[in-house]
């Protein structure tokens, strides 16, 4: 016997798959040092930046919850080893520029809002499916998914901060799961990371599409990911839903 699959959540990864800076984090850190007094190539800032970044979110997973932290302590303290790393030592000297970067990063007006996202939005909600938001973010998301107006889209958004466990760790997915009483059958997640968002999702379960981020897809990654699960855009997403709801599944 055989049945066609109907889809009832589709849950969203949200930086570089609906946001994206406006501005490299570099150049953000360079011009907010600048207007301090401190003159850092933007370059050197943005390498040193993701070097940290990389560290910290190894060293501290998820904002160092579990050490303690909060996620802006956190924030603060990658700013502040970011400037280190570029040979600025003077500790209260980058406090304000790291306070106002952690101020800019929440406002709406850093994000924009990548092409097709909100159509695409609109046209999943018109399908009748339910939406919501997983994300390796800390508390500001809401207040920017406001903002830049696509948070009245979602039921609900689960940041990693308040489940407590960041993607691809399978008890997120299982959150959002419960919270939307859904099984993971008819459920997908659609985001940029192919370890995080593609593999973790289908971990749970769950169906996933892999959309195109700002960086060149390692081939190796791209050749086991089948095509119709593969969105160079988020435009490719209704399409890629209509193929996966009309294959049918054997029971």
């Amino acid at each position: 016997m055989a049945h066609q699959l109907q889809l009832r959540l589709l849950t969203w990864d949200v930086k570089d798959t609906l946001l994206r800076l406006r501005h490299p984090l570099g150049v953000k850190y360079a011009t907010k040092a600048r207007a301090h007094g401190l003159k850092v190539e933007a370059t050197a800032l943005g390498q040193a930046f993701r070097q940290v970044y990389k560290a910290q979110s190894q060293s501290l997973p998820n904002y160092g919850l579990s050490h303690g932290l909060t996620s802006r302590q956190w924030w603060l303290d990658l700013v502040q080893q970011t400037f280190h790393q570029v040979g600025v030592r003077d500790a209260q000297a980058v406090a304000p520029v790291a306070e106002q970067l952690y101020k800019d990063l929440s406002s709406p007006s850093t994000w924009q809002v990548l092409e097709g996202a909100e159509a695409t939005l609109r046209g999943c909600r018109k399908r009748g499916l339910r939406l919501a938001v997983v994300s390796n973010f800390d508390q500001r998301l809401e207040d920017i998914l406001e903002g830049v107006g696509l948070r009245e889209h979602f039921d609900f958004v689960l940041t990693s901060e308040t489940a407590g466990w960041p993607k691809p760790d399978p008890r997120i997915f299982h959150e959002a799961l419960r919270l939307a009483q859904v099984e993971p059958a008819v459920a997908a997640h659609i985001g940029d990371s192919y370890q995080c968002d593609y593999k973790g999702a289908r971990a749970v379960g769950m169906h996933s599409f892999l959309v195109a981020g700002p960086e060149p897809l390692d081939s190796a990654v791209k050749d086991s990911v089948p095509q119709e699960h593969f969105l160079p855009s988020l435009s490719h997403l209704l399409p890629a839903l209509d193929h996966l709801e009309g294959s049918r599944t054997r029971l």
